[in-house]
């Protein structure tokens, strides 16, 4: 019997970590859109359906040990690797099991009530029948009130391509071998359609993404991305009523900026969307004016619809932390449905305060030099800066929080830095979430556990260089990399002065070191 029904498991996924999986990132959606979020100062139950390697559920559970997490996955190299990486980071509060979804669908596993439910790309890449143990899971164990985070390949964006996935598993299955064996080759085979000019492939200009990224991408990627026998994007509209079986409704985006209509459409094209009263319409019209290719959708079990008043008590209460050096901050900012350019004039200030200090959206409002802003207004601001990747926000500024599992959980992933860049990530307690952190901020994690309190560029340095010489990777300059110990420390001062600047102090405030 073949355990995977169609579902490529011998090559493992890429470790990634997720933000809007994160139930911080959940509960803004819902204040975003007027339905009333979940308490994250108290101990609440978490489950991710088809954890991978393991890496946003390991975040989460350490930088919010007072929640109980659970996550599950049918793959046992996967399982049994995330164990022992969550066994090595101490990590007490999440549970890993290794489980299909019809089985914990029909209760195999002891489990309890959720207030939270996360897939991260699932849905579109198992068979109807499993999709619909997703859907009697969720009915199953997800509590009144609770959330559901699921993101998945969508209809029509994907419309082009479907051919282009169809031949690649056709030519896998005429080759047997290893998925990231059979995706080469497959890419091979397409080149050379390519090459013959394929009418398909020559009359079909908005391929041409996915062809440079069957080029350039990771097989890893690549493998679970085109790999699967029952892959099928979806319609936003089929998708909800599935989630409609378990009594669940539509929340929201998980793509913030979706939250305001008038960002993205045009008045002509907002009266098409207006005319439609159903919601599950009315975002599946949506997905046609903009060719949506990917959705990020949360769903709650029982929506509680808050008025204007307590909405913006809540909104009030969020706090936003720059996360781009002031020098560096863009106004131009790229969203899943474009470029949004903001106001020079009001957005500088912002940036000028942020500078300073996180602030709540309610302390926003009372700069002087922007009087006038509503929280609304504040929301819209916060939400463009958190999805383009410039600032950061939390709840709960004031609750004291348990940081030693999130420093267990950053030792570990900085020392992962020297085999690779599997885990490119720390957790910050402050967030609840991770952050992503490439190679030299988490070299110098580690140069820091041994060095001085107030290390000079130079010390770090030469602490990094420490750990970084007993790997075989070197810094590059102009393409070259440098061979010896001398050019690569100077290089790694120069990283290290600019980490000491500006991301140690980012990252001392988000409790991340």
């Amino acid at each position: 019997m073949d355990w995977t029904a169609g579902y490529a498991s011998d090559i493992e996924y890429t470790t990634g970590f997720y933000r809007e999986q994160s139930p911080a990132w959940m509960n803004l959606v819902c204040l975003l859109n007027g339905i009333e979020p979940l308490p994250l100062d108290k101990p609440y139950t978490y489950c991710e359906l088809g954890f991978g390697r393991g890496l946003t559920s390991q975040l989460l559970a350490a930088s919010n040990p007072h929640a109980s997490f659970y996550a599950a996955d049918f793959n046992p190299a996967q399982v049994a690797e995330a164990r022992q990486f969550t066994e090595q980071s101490g990590i007490g509060n999440l549970n890993l099991l290794e489980n299909s979804f019809e089985e914990l669908a029909n209760g195999k596993v002891e489990l309890p009530q959720f207030d939270y439910i996360t897939l991260h790309g699932i849905y579109t890449w198992v068979t109807a029948e499993n999709r619909a143990n997703i859907v009697r899971f969720i009915g199953r164990y997800l509590k009144p009130g609770g959330l559901v985070y699921l993101s998945y390949n969508a209809m029509p964006g994907w419309t082009q391509t479907i051919p282009l996935q169809r031949m690649l598993v056709e030519f896998a299955d005429q080759h047997p071998g290893r998925s990231d064996v059979q995706i080469k080759g497959a890419t091979e085979f397409i080149n050379r359609m390519e090459a013959a000019d394929a009418a398909y492939l020559t009359q079909n200009p908005g391929l041409k993404v996915r062809m440079d990224s069957l080029k350039t991408a990771s097989p890893h990627y690549l493998v679970h991305e085109y790999m699967h026998k029952h892959w099928q994007p979806l319609f936003h509209a089929d998708v909800a009523r599935d989630l409609a079986e378990a009594k669940m409704s539509y929340a929201g985006s998980a793509d913030l900026a979706f939250a305001y209509p008038e960002l993205f459409v045009n008045e002509k094209r907002l009266n098409l969307i207006l005319e439609a009263t159903d919601p599950a319409l009315q975002e599946t019209i949506k997905d046609y004016l903009l060719n949506t290719a990917f959705r990020r959708d949360v769903f709650v079990r029982g929506a509680r619809r808050m008025n204007q008043l307590r909405q913006a008590e809540l909104l009030g209460q969020v706090t936003l932390a720059l996360s781009t050096p002031r020098d560096k901050v863009n106004l131009k900012m790229v969203m899943p449905f474009g470029e949004v350019t903001a106001r020079s004039d009001l957005y500088n200030v912002i940036f000028d305060a942020l500078s300073e200090r996180d602030l709540t959206l309610a302390q926003l409002c009372t700069l002087p030099a922007i009087s006038g802003l509503t929280i609304q207004a504040a929301g819209q601001i916060a939400s463009l800066l958190c999805a383009s990747g410039q600032a950061v926000f939390y709840f709960n500024p004031e609750q004291a929080r348990d940081v030693a599992p999130a420093r267990r959980l950053n030792a570990n992933l900085a020392a992962q830095s020297r085999y690779g860049e599997d885990y490119a990530a720390l957790c910050s307690p402050l967030l609840g979430a991770g952050l992503s952190a490439n190679y030299f901020e988490r070299l110098f994690y580690m140069a820091m556990q041994e060095a001085p309190s107030d290390p000079t560029p130079g010390i770090l340095a030469q602490r990094a260089w420490a750990i970084m010489s007993t790997s075989p990777r070197r810094i590059k300059m102009n393409g070259e990399a440098l061979q010896s110990p001398e050019e690569n420390q100077k290089a790694l001062e120069l990283h290290a002065e600019q980490f000491l600047k500006a991301t140690l102090p980012y990252w001392q405030r988000l409790q991340i070191l």
